[in-house]
Order: C-alpha cells, then structure tokens, then sequence
C-alpha cells in the first residue's frame, strides 16, 4: 500500500498525526477514517488500507495524541484496559475538533478529487456523527457509534447522506438509544439505517470477540454502496 503518518493541523494551530493511505490511481474522493478506543491499531490501518483499495484517499487521525500520540493497543486484556483508561481522560469535543481538522486537511490534499466524507467505530462512529456536523462533510457512515443518542442536537445540523450501522445485541447501545437517533432523523430523508440481529458490538473487528464475517462482509457490501452514491 502507498501509505504514510502526516501531519493534520488544528483549528488552534497545534499539529497532530493521522495516518494516510492512497489508492492504486493515487486519487480519489476522501474518507476520514476514525478509530476505536485501541488507537490507530493494526485493524484501523488495515481498514484504510482496504478502503483505500475500494478507491479512496483514506486519513486516520490519531484521537489520543494529546494524552499518548500514535498509541496502538492490542484487544487484549491489558490493552483494552489502557484503552478505556484513554477513552475516559481523552476530550471529545476537542477530538470531535480534531476529526473536523482531519477533513479540512483532507479536503486540501492535491489527492482528494471528490467529496470527503467521514467514517468511524464505535467511539470513530460517534466522532464520525458530531465531525460531520462541525466539518460539514459529504456524507457520513457510524459504526455502531457510542454516545451518539447524547449527542442529538447536533441532529439537525446533520444534513449530509448518513448511515448508521447498529448491532442487535449491542451491550453498550440499547434498543432505546437507537430509537431515540432513529426518532431524530425521521421524516428527513438523509439517514439510513441498518441493524444486524443476532450480533454484539464490535462485529466489524476481526480482532474483537464478536466479530462476525457474515454481518462485517453485509455492511462493508452496504458502505460502499452508500459511499459510492454520495462520494
């Protein structure tokens, strides 16, 4: 893959890095591509990199630089451990900021030849929502997305093509918070949304416990579906 660390610079004038991968023509519409809490890991750059091969400039920005750049955690116990330890201290509106930035530092890029839109999981499904909003992206894909039924009044500023992936038999997103983002977005038009029955939070993640190949392939198939329509 033709992939590097840049540097993405903030609205505050401060510098962070992200991680960039290039399709094999070396141009194309843009995706922010926005971690989980293990950092711009192993399966976070193999994602770019696969989105990248679907044809598109990707750009994973590290979220976690503020408390410990570039940091990359195994799924394991003690990874998952200084993971949630990062989850709870990091700022996410700043991150949100942050994922913002990413997009206008993408949309900069000589690479980029289309829109840019933005892509995450679970606390990147999450960014992906609250950055669309700030950035004003394209379009906007949420992987089972942590928090966004939190963060609804951003909702309305949310005008951009959006689909949101959730799990059936999610821990961490109840039945009624996904009601409750289903409900803001009704009558709109904008949002789509696919449920996978019968599949835990991180399904995606062939490195997480619930991953499943059959509800990862079904969405995957789904995002470039939408991707290719709005990007």
């Amino acid at each position: 893959m033709n992939a590097c660390w840049i540097d993405i610079a903030t609205a505050r004038g401060e510098t962070f890095s992200g991680y960039l991968s290039l399709p094999p023509t070396g141009r194309g519409p843009g995706i922010v591509l926005i971690q989980e809490i293990w950092g711009v890991n192993e399966h976070i750059r193999a994602l770019a990199d696969q989105y990248a091969l679907d044809g598109y400039v990707v750009l994973a920005p590290d979220l976690f630089w503020r408390l410990a750049p570039r940091v990359e955690l195994a799924y394991d116990e003690a990874g998952s451990a200084r993971a949630v330890e990062l989850y709870r201290a990091v700022d996410t509106a700043q991150a949100a900021e942050d994922v913002a930035s990413a997009v206008a530092t993408l949309r900069g890029r000589p690479e980029v030849t289309g829109p840019v839109g933005t892509l995450g999981y679970c606390l990147g499904g999450q960014m992906a929502f609250r950055a669309a909003a700030l950035a004003q992206a394209d379009a906007a894909v949420c992987y089972y997305g942590g928090g966004i039924a939190d963060h609804l009044d951003l909702a309305p500023r949310v005008t951009m093509p959006v689909l949101l992936h959730h799990a059936g038999d999610d821990s961490l997103i109840t039945p009624e918070a996904v009601a409750r983002i289903k409900a803001a977005f009704a009558g709109r038009g904008n949002a789509m949304f696919a449920d996978y029955p019968g599949v835990g939070h991180g399904f995606n993640c062939w490195g997480r416990p619930n991953y499943n190949q059959k509800a990862a392939a079904l969405a995957h198939g789904r995002t470039l579906e939408f991707l290719a329509r709005h990007l």
